[in-house]
């Protein structure tokens, strides 16, 4: 078990890669917020699983959430496509 207080550096051993991990998001609730998390996605993962996309919109419907399945194959891809996630201005929340 890691230890509340280990470095960064010590959490990569979580994750066994290549795994298959969960990547969401959500912004407004625009016909084509989907699509545009995708073309994000590209940039750092050639595997995405389209089938096992999801969607949910909040209850007002303005917002949308995507979940979207990759596979992932090291913490640094993970990191890149938070980053990239999180400064993107059409995303308001990463996962």
């Amino acid at each position: 078990m890691n230890d509340p207080g280990s470095s960064a550096g010590d959490s990569a051993s979580v994750f066994e890669f290549p795994c298959r991990f969960p990547v969401k998001a959500m912004g407004l609730n625009e016909i084509d917020f989907s699509e545009h998390l995708l073309r994000l996605l590209a940039e750092h993962s050639e595997s995405i699983d389209h089938d096992s996309m999801q969607m949910q919109t909040s209850s007002s419907g303005r917002y949308l959430s995507v979940t979207m399945i990759i596979e992932a194959h090291s913490k640094a891809q993970l990191d890149a496509i938070y980053t990239l996630l999180s400064d993107d201005a059409r995303v308001l929340v990463a996962l």
